[in-house]
């Protein structure tokens, strides 16, 4: 298997025009490294080479390579996105400076591993303090109206199963659209998962997905790949496989369908409902892990957080002292 094209396609780019070619071949031995040692997504890596990018443009006419940099530089660097720049003019935000720091410290981690580099310049450096936010999840009445907001077409069916899918096991949105056929069984009603860093997981499916999902399969998917073939679960009526866009763009038009404000919906809404009502619902914050493909369980404690504040909001509403 070759490396993914995209990331060193694009360091490649901007090697050209304003990036020392010493960097921009750091930078893509750097990605193919990450590929074949962790096993990013395509989407990481494309985020780790931007990110790198850019700090090795603030370097250049500074004139430091990037394994050169030092702790002053990365700062510096971080105090200037935090100040100004950004689309906005407004600074960057404290979680995309988060990630940048995140990018560089697995950067120049594996420079002194590799013996290119003398100190790390992430050392110390304090990441930026992030809000925490609770993920939305949407009440368990708009989830039906969601679920049941897609028309009895081929398309439709697609839609539906997709929804119940994603509702029913807590998928991450990359994972829905990324499903080959051969990962769904449905005589045993489960799934398999294949995760962040190639980690695999079983996930139950339910009745009402398994249901969805069989319909989907005997009815509409032939019929979307008119006489053709594919590996991919979900199809387009045109064959190719299912993009996060393509999802995204039919979860708002249902959810609009449904009478769901547009503020309340978010590429992961299901997968957080689905977390929220589990506990809501008695499950173990353990099983839930390990359902969602979490490596750590303070990550899937965020969703009790979230239980707490709808239990709240219900004493305030209908206790008489509330």
């Amino acid at each position: 298997m070759n490396v993914p094209a995209a990331p060193r396609r694009r360091a490649a780019k901007n090697s050209a025009s304003d990036i020392a070619p010493h960097d921009a071949a750091l930078i893509a031995g750097f990605l193919e490294r990450a590929w074949s040692e962790l096993g990013l997504a395509d989407n990481t890596l494309a985020s780790y080479g931007r990110d790198l990018e850019g700090f090795a443009r603030w370097l250049g006419p500074r004139g430091t390579p990037l394994a050169s940099a030092g702790r002053s530089d990365v700062r510096q660097y971080l105090q200037e996105r935090t100040t100004g720049g950004g689309a906005s003019g407004r600074g960057y935000k404290a979680r995309s400076n988060a990630r940048l720091l995140s990018s560089l410290r697995h950067f120049y981690r594996l420079l002194g591993r590799v013996g290119t580099l003398d100190a790390d310049p992430t050392l110390l450096v304090d990441a930026p303090k992030l809000p925490r936010s609770l993920p939305k999840a949407l009440s368990e009445a708009e989830v039906e109206g969601l679920l049941r907001a897609p028309p009895d077409t081929p398309l439709g069916l697609r839609d539906r199963a997709m929804l119940e899918l994603m509702y029913a096991t807590g998928l991450r949105v990359s994972e829905l659209v990324g499903i080959v056929a051969a990962q769904v069984n449905l005589r045993q009603g489960v799934l398999r998962v294949l995760g962040k860093g190639g980690k695999e997981r079983l996930v139950p499916l339910g009745e009402e997905a398994a249901h969805w999902l069989t319909r989907y399969v005997g009815e509409a998917r032939p019929l979307l790949l008119k006489g053709g073939r594919s590996e991919a679960l979900f199809v387009s009526n045109r064959r190719a496989a299912m993009t996060r866009q393509m999802f995204w763009t039919l979860v708002k038009k249902h959810a609009q369908a449904a009478g769901i404000a547009s503020q309340r919906i978010s590429p992961h809404v299901l997968r957080h409902s689905f977390a929220t009502h589990l506990l809501n619902h008695g499950a173990d914050l353990r099983a839930l892990q390990l359902m969602l493909g979490h490596s750590s369980l303070s990550t899937t404690q965020i969703y009790t957080l979230v239980a707490k504040e709808g239990l709240k909001r219900l004493h305030e509403r209908h206790h008489p002292r509330g």
